[in-house]
């Protein structure tokens, strides 16, 4: 699959102005289109639509941490052995924590030096990924012990039900992670 963003032969959609525009500041913040976007690119209100879920998730109001949102998605990615999300998330784990974190955390979280409240966090958001029909009230009473408020719970289980989502589509279609992340924060 040499230079293909998926395994799927889909083309480009023409792109509106506005579109075109949030890939330039990709470029312009990140020094790239992540392909994920570009994926989703042959279907403009799809690509919308995951945008507009993500940069809620992972960029809007919260009382979780950009990087504890970061730290999910590695860990939610580890346990759906998703090569794209792995590479991508644990990159920005990377940038953010300035330490090895992401690569420990695609191999084992709790192998790493976590706060009680991360490591709660986290237990919630594998067991979910794991496990979703056995989430039960202790579940939640655990992360308000650790701290966490019911809406910070609310974006923990958010945060990870749409990574399991993006885990089994890049799944699905061998999404493939850009060659840039492998290098970022290093």
């Amino acid at each position: 699959m040499t230079g293909k963003i998926t395994a799927l032969e889909l083309v480009e959609a023409e792109l509106s102005e506005s579109t075109k525009a949030y890939f330039a500041k990709c470029e312009e913040k990140l020094g790239l289109v992540p392909n994920v976007l570009l994926a989703y690119a042959f279907d403009e209100k799809k690509l919308r639509a995951f945008t507009d879920m993500y940069n809620d998730l992972m960029l809007g109001d919260s009382g979780l941490s950009k990087l504890e949102r970061e730290m999910i998605a590695v860990a939610v990615s580890s346990i759906n052995h998703c090569y794209y999300c792995l590479t991508a998330h644990g990159a920005a784990v990377r940038q953010l924590s300035g330490a090895a974190l992401g690569e420990m955390m695609a191999m084992n979280f709790r192998a790493t030096d976590l706060s009680d409240r991360q490591r709660a966090m986290l237990e919630f958001a594998v067991k979910l990924t794991e496990e979703p029909a056995r989430i039960v009230e202790a579940d939640r009473a655990a992360l308000r012990q650790a701290g966490f408020s019911d809406r910070d719970i609310w974006d923990i289980a958010s945060t990870a039900a749409f990574f399991n989502m993006s885990n089994r589509v890049a799944a699905a279609v061998d999404m493939r992670p850009n060659p840039e992340y492998h290098a970022m924060a290093r």
